[in-house]
């Protein structure tokens, strides 16, 4: 099986996040994407989140009916703070095939992760890219350490010596993100057309993000 993995806090999950991961696990024709909320993000230690059970529940409603997307609580299972290296690990032994599923922002900053070096190693990467972004060498992206280790395939495609690939694709990236949703909920302004119907209600249910 091909199994995709997308983390995040999902904070909360919004219409781009679901449209980028059906896009990828079309792309790479993915058995199942499982969506990951952290416990306690390594990056953001100190900031504020919505509790992880809303979290949860969120995602829950978000891809009720499509049996290719899943949820894993196995970072809230977890505790502490959420590091990928364990979880990717943790996939890697159920599933041999497995796609870490990332936006280039966040990988681009991947020398500041826990044990980055050895993830190449566990998991292929799938690295969303906005299709108008600037284009640039991909291979600038890559820490210094990594480059020795890799093989430029082409067509934004990188072949580690571990044998795992990375690879940098075009996905619609629609210009939301859980900030501006969060601050839209502050200012009693619609997130209609954001977030799925359900989590809206959800949302509205529950007073999150009231300040």
């Amino acid at each position: 099986m091909k199994i995709g993995l997308f983390g995040g806090t999902f904070d909360p999950i919004h219409l781009g996040h679901l449209r980028a991961t059906e896009e990828i696990r079309e792309m790479f024709s993915l058995d199942t994407v499982y969506f990951i909320p952290v416990y306690i993000p390594p990056h953001k230690r100190d900031k504020k989140i919505a509790n992880y059970e809303d979290r949860i529940n969120m995602i829950r409603l978000s891809i009720r009916g499509n049996r290719f997307m899943k949820l894993s609580d196995i970072e809230i299972k977890r505790g502490g703070i959420s590091y990928s290296y364990d979880t990717i690990c943790y996939f890697e032994n159920k599933f041999k095939d497995i796609y870490f599923i990332i936006g280039i922002d966040a990988f681009s900053e991947i020398n500041t992760w826990h044990r980055y070096e050895e993830l190449f190693y566990h998991t292929n990467f799938i690295v969303m890219v906005r299709p108008s972004a600037l284009k640039h060498s991909y291979l600038e992206i890559f820490p210094k350490e990594i480059k020795g280790h890799l093989e430029d395939e082409g067509d934004g495609i990188f072949k580690h010596s571990s044998g795992k690939k990375i690879f940098f694709k075009d996905v619609t990236q629609l210009d939301i993100s859980s900030t501006r949703i969060r601050r839209l909920i502050e200012q009693n302004k619609s997130i209609r057309y954001l977030v799925p119907d359900k989590v809206v209600i959800y949302i509205e249910k529950r007073g999150l993000y009231r300040g």
